[in-house]
């Protein structure tokens, strides 16, 4: 039922894509590919937040591949409240030559392609983002999304331990991963992609 009524989405948002040049977000997606995404924004309410960076990067295979990465400042319209300048420490100044949120968010389109997007806590970062590609495409990202605390909820709870913390650092912890530091959107983006590879197969995920 689930992969029926996704069909059913795609379907609808292909339909209703407005620019033809982005169809090419409904290719079918290169083999055991996907992209690992975060966001900072000016703040954590989706209906408001703007974006501030975006950072990208590839994942192949076993491998997460560094190499191929995109990092974008982005210079917001409005005001970055206190709250957020204290989580990721970026000031109004620092993001004033940054690129529109378009040319960030074509940038981004071109370099995710088909393929699916892993993330952690992705349903703030995906609204923030459908919130900018709505009126500009007409439908919010089509591609599949993996939540890795999503992953990591599944694989820990049972009956006897029905809580499990899914704060980051936990999930690290719990994986024998490396803390990079967090609310760099390059860190944040490399860690879940190392948690995804640590969730979805044996052994310890490679990194090139």
């Amino acid at each position: 039922m689930r992969s029926l009524l996704q069909s059913v989405r795609r379907d609808w948002q292909r339909r209703h894509l407005r620019d033809a040049d982005y169809a090419f977000l409904f290719d079918a997606a290169p083999p055991d590919e996907y992209v690992s995404l975060d966001c900072e924004t000016t703040n954590l309410d989706p209906r408001r937040a703007e974006l501030l960076a975006i950072a990208a990067v590839r994942v192949r295979g076993r491998r997460i591949l560094a190499s191929e990465r995109l990092v974008l400042p982005v210079q917001p319209e409005g005001n970055i409240d206190r709250a957020g300048i204290a989580i990721h420490a970026i000031r109004q100044q620092d993001a004033a030559n940054g690129l529109s949120p378009r040319d960030a968010l074509a940038q981004l389109l071109r370099f995710i392609g088909p393929r699916p997007v892993i993330g952690y806590y992705l349903e703030f970062d995906l609204a923030v983002i459908d919130r900018y590609l709505r009126p500009w495409l007409g439908i919010g990202l089509p591609n599949r999304r993996i939540e890795v605390s999503a992953l990591y909820y599944d694989r820990h709870v049972s009956a006897y331990r029905p809580e499990v913390d899914l704060s980051l650092s936990a999930m690290l912890r719990g994986l024998a991963l490396p803390d990079l530091g967090r609310h760099d959107p390059l860190n944040d983006a490399l860690m879940a992609a190392l948690i995804y590879l640590k969730l979805s197969q044996p052994g310890v995920p490679a990194q090139s």
